[in-house]
C-alpha cells in the first residue's frame, strides 16, 4: 500500500517519534532517510513512502497517533 503523508497537525511534534515510525512501516527505508523525509514533512511538503500489506492497519494507527494527515493512493 502506498500512502502520501500530507502534514503534522501537532502542536510540538517529536521528530524522533514520526522518524521512527516511518523507518519501521515504510518498505525501504533507512533511519537516516527516514530522519530527511521527516524534516520534509515537517517543512510543509508530502511525502510519499509504501508500506508492507501486513502492516497496513498498524502504519495508519500510528500515524493518526502522531497527528500526521495521510491519504492512501493505492
Amino acid at each position: 500500500m502506498k500512502l502520501n503523508l500530507l502534514s503534522c497537525d501537532a502542536q510540538r511534534p517529536d521528530k524522533r517519534a514520526i522518524a521512527k515510525c516511518i523507518a519501521e512501516l515504510a518498505a525501504n527505508i533507512s533511519e537516516s532517510l527516514a530522519y530527511e523525509l521527516t524534516d520534509i514533512l515537517l517543512e510543509g511538503d508530502a511525502v510519499d513512502i509504501e508500506v508492507h500489506d501486513k502492516n497496513s492497519g498498524s502504519a495508519l494507527r500510528s500515524l493518526r497517533k502522531l497527528s500526521i494527515d495521510y491519504e492512501i493512493i493505492e
